[in-house]
Formats: C-alpha cells, sequence, structure tokens
C-alpha cells in the first residue's frame, strides 16, 4: 500500500490527513487520487467502508483554487445525513489550505442556506433535490465549477434521482471534470457515463473477503470511554502469551502503551514517527518475548511475521473490511489457532456488520467481563506458575523458609497470602485517552449514516410506524423508488 506522502499532494493537504491519523492509502484510494488529480474522468466501484470519500475528497480540496470566491466544487448525496457527513470531511481535509464545504439539503431552512451561500464556500455537498430549489431560486449558480461527483450513484438512482441529476449535469460546463461513484453498475448508471463523462476511466475494487480460518473472532460493544478498563479486563483473563493491540492513530499507540504499562502490563508502541532503531528495538524485544503486548497502527504492522501472536485486540475497529483481515492474519499462523477480539462502541456496530459481510463470517459477541472474572484469571494464572515452577526448577533452598512459616500458619492461610502478593490484580490507575480520529468507513470512507428512527431515503419518515402503516419494505425496490420520486423535491 502507498502511503499519501507517495502522491504528490500538497504540503496543506498532507498535514491535514497527518492530522486526521491516517498514514496509509486504501485501494481505491491508491488508484483513484492520481487518476483524479491529473483532471480525467473516472468511475469508482468499490463497497461501502473502502475509503470513497477521502478518493474523490483529497482531488477535490487539491483542484480548488482557494483564492477565487465562488463555488468551484459539487458533490450530489442521495441522503441529508451523507451530505452532512461528508461535508465535514472535505472541511478536515481541506482545513490547512483554507477550503471550506457547505451540505445542503432538504428539511433545513432554505433561508438559513442562503445566509452560508453569502459567505462564499467552496464547494457545495448536495442532495439533488435541494440543489435543484437552489438553482430555480438563482441562489447557487453553477457556471465556475472545475469538477462535479456523484457519490453513491446507485443509491440516487434507486431513489428516482435521475431525471435532476440529468439537470443538473447539463447546467454545468462542459470542460468539468465529473467523478462518478457507486457499489454497482447498472446500465442507467453507464448511461449517465455515455452521456455526461469524457473517456472515463474505470476503477474497481473488489473487497477481501477471505481471512484466516484458523482465528477465533470475537467482538465486546462497550461505551469508548471504558473501552481501556475492558482491555485490561480481558488481558487479565487471556494472559496472552505475545499479543498485538491495534489502534487507530500514533496518538492513540503512545497513549495505550504508556496506560498499559502504568497497569504493570510489558507493553511498547510502534508506528511511523518512530526512529528505525527504536522500531528495531521493539520488535527485536516483542519477538524475544521481552515485551509481551505491541500497540500498533495498521502501518507499522504491515509486514510483520512473527510467530506465536497468540492474541489480536482491535482497540479501535479498523478502518475498512480490508485492515480487519490484516490485522486478524497476524495470529493464527502456521496451523496454530489464534483469537481475535474487536472493541466495538455502539456507533461503529454498523462497520461491524460490514466486515461481517465482507469476510463472510460471523464475529461472536461477547459480554462486557467484570472485574471478578479478571482476578479469577489472573488467580489461574498464578497458580499455574506456580505448578510449573515446582515441576521444572530447583527449590530446595526455599524449603527452610517455607517450613518455618508453617510452623506458626496453616497451609491454606499461607498459600493464600502467596497468590495475594503474587497475583497482579486490576490497579487503579487514572487513564485518559483521547477521541479516536473519525473512522474513514464512516466518514473518509463514507459508509451510509443509520441515524435513528429515520429510513435510509433520508426524507425524515420515522421507519417504525410509517413502514407499518404502508406495509412496505423501506430499503428499497421498486417501492422505495416511487417513495423517492414522490419525495425527491425535499431532498
Amino acid at each position: 500500500m502507498a502511503t499519501f506522502t507517495d502522491l504528490g499532494l500538497s504540503e496543506p493537504v498532507i498535514r491535514s490527513i497527518i492530522n486526521m491519523g491516517f498514514e496509509e492509502t486504501t485501494p481505491i484510494q491508491e488508484k483513484t487520487i492520481p487518476t483524479a488529480m491529473e483532471g480525467r474522468d473516472l468511475i469508482g466501484q468499490a463497497q461501502t467502508g473502502t475509503g470513497k470519500t477521502a478518493a474523490y475528497g483529497i482531488p477535490l480540496v487539491e483542484r480548488i483554487m482557494e483564492q477565487a470566491e465562488q463555488i468551484q466544487g459539487i458533490v450530489l448525496a442521495p441522503t441529508r445525513e451523507l451530505a452532512v457527513q461528508v461535508a465535514e470531511e472535505l472541511n478536515k481535509i481541506g482545513q490547512f489550505k483554507r477550503i471550506h464545504a457547505l451540505p445542503i439539503y432538504g428539511g433545513q431552512g432554505i433561508d438559513w442556506q442562503i445566509r452560508a451561500l453569502k459567505k462564499r464556500p467552496h464547494i457545495i455537498v448536495a442532495t439533488p433535490g435541494r440543489l435543484m430549489d437552489h438553482m430555480r431560486r438563482r441562489t447557487i449558480r453553477l457556471n465556475e465549477i472545475k469538477i462535479v461527483i456523484l457519490d453513491e450513484a446507485d443509491e440516487m438512482l434507486n431513489m428516482g434521482f435521475l431525471e435532476d441529476i440529468e439537470t443538473i449535469l447539463k447546467e454545468i460546463p462542459e470542460d468539468r471534470q465529473t467523478l462518478l461513484f457507486s457499489a454497482t453498475m447498472p446500465r442507467q448508471i453507464q448511461n449517465i457515463a455515455q452521456r455526461f463523462m469524457k473517456e472515463p476511466e474505470l476503477i474497481s475494487i473488489k473487497a477481501m473477503g477471505v481471512t484466516v480460518s484458523d482465528t477465533e473472532q470475537h467482538y465486546v460493544e462497550v461505551s469508548e470511554r471504558l473501552k481501556f478498563d475492558v482491555l485490561s479486563r480481558i488481558l487479565d483473563i487471556q494472559s496472552p502469551d505475545l499479543a498485538i493491540v491495534f489502534a487507530r492513530t500514533k496518538r492513540r499507540v503512545d497513549e495505550l502503551s504508556e496506560a498499559l504499562s502504568k497497569r504493570g502490563y510489558s507493553a511498547e508502541g510502534i508506528h511511523g514517527d518512530l526512529t528505525q532503531s527504536k522500531r528495531d528495538s521493539v520488535l527485536r524485544q516483542f519477538k524475544d518475548g521481552t515485551i509481551e503486548i505491541l500497540v500498533a497502527t495498521d502501518v507499522a504492522a504491515r509486514g510483520l511475521d512473527i510467530s506465536g501472536v497468540t492474541h489480536v485486540f482491535n482497540f479501535d475497529i479498523p478502518q475498512d473490511p480490508e485492515s480487519y483481515v490484516h490485522r486478524v492474519g497476524r495470529t493464527g499462523r502456521a496451523g496454530k489457532t489464534g483469537l481475535a477480539i474487536t472493541l466495538v462502541t455502539p456507533r461503529e456496530m454498523g462497520m461491524l456488520r460490514l466486515i461481517e459481510q465482507v469476510i463472510k463470517r460471523r464475529i461472536v459477541r461477547k459480554p462486557i467481563p467484570t472485574i471478578i472474572e479478571a482476578v479469577e484469571g489472573q488467580q489461574r494464572l498464578t497458580m499455574n506458575e506456580i505448578l510449573r515452577v515446582i515441576a521444572e526448577e530447583d527449590i530446595e533452598k526455599y524449603k527452610g523458609v517455607a517450613e518455618e512459616l508453617l510452623s506458626e500458619n496453616d497451609s491454606v492461610t499461607l498459600l493464600s497470602a502467596a497468590l495475594k502478593i503474587i497475583t497482579k490484580e486490576p490497579e487503579a490507575v487514572e487513564v485518559r485517552l483521547t477521541e479516536p480520529a473519525p473512522m474513514r468507513g464512516r466518514s473518509m470512507g463514507n459508509a451510509r449514516p443509520q441515524p435513528n428512527n429515520y429510513n435510509r431515503d433520508g426524507f425524515g419518515q420515522k421507519t417504525d410506524t410509517w413502514a407499518r402503516r404502508k406495509g412496505n419494505d423501506v430499503r428499497g425496490g421498486a417501492a422505495g423508488a416511487q417513495r423517492g420520486r414522490d419525495n425527491k423535491r425535499n431532498g
């Protein structure tokens, strides 16, 4: 995989990407960004969660001229939720270049949007129906547009936006650059490409669908603030010989490795900012077993071939399914079994389900372990170690002291005290981690948001009561397309 610094991006955009905590491109980004930077039209076919927003967002921000105070780029999105999400990510990508993106969608006061448009944003992220409203009012003019992006084009067609899309594209200057992204390629999308695009290059990314069969895979649903305590309990219960803990950003790696060390675990972190000598030293200690827990980013762990890794812990859920496959592949090698455990916050459950679809395997849910279970795990570990020492090591020189102690105490009380001293019980160490960087799967990768109580059309009907009243499947099909045509002006 390429890193973003390999793609010839400007210094402000590189700073933004680093600030967002990302180091390595996804396959769709690696193939799409160079082509888009050349100004060529392209069609990107990739599943949700593969990094499509950055794939078009980075070239879009690079091509925008900050000094020109007019709308130069438009992104069309099927739902209001996706429009808001994409605009937020474009603003993060463009933060140091001072590029501003504005979401425009139905359900928000149009007068407020008109006032926001007077501040001259560089990019508009819009649902087709509301963009048409502004075009009719002449509050948005398309004569200076340099680049237009159709995001989730198949979804927009399913919702009945074909006519609006065609009308909008006819109003944009023909010398524009057009990027189209879609998970599927129905005939209607092929027709749009033939009519409105100039010799587009097709870039298709197939999701990786295989993971290591010898690896048992679990997940634990837990709130962000409890994740570290839950990880500590799992470590106490599992007592891994060698484990890799994956974190989403370099900052998280530093914080997590330091926090684990404070709790008494033998842990070190590796990421892209470490010197080569430091990285080599950490990996050597991990291979030798001096360090039991290696905390790493995806980039730092790529290419590692360390035998004996028994556990992989995803402290932060991966950015995309491919990263999950690479992470899990660090254990369960050479015919040995391994265990991968992912900590998932409630808002990340959608990404977990996407991973399950891609790997074609169910990830087993496990309850949050209790403190009592963690202590019992440490007690079992201590007991097993005592039995190993009895069987394997010379303990003759300790027998005199043992006999003296036994003359004054009963054996059960004495052994209980010894177990208490030896057992590493959870320590009450205050640990504060920064919030993780946003997932590409939800933001840079534009995984479709699932707002509470609303159907995925984004038109505002409440799913539960509305679906029962209509007796239809709210997720699409011909009925969904008709509802889209009936409601698209609310857009």
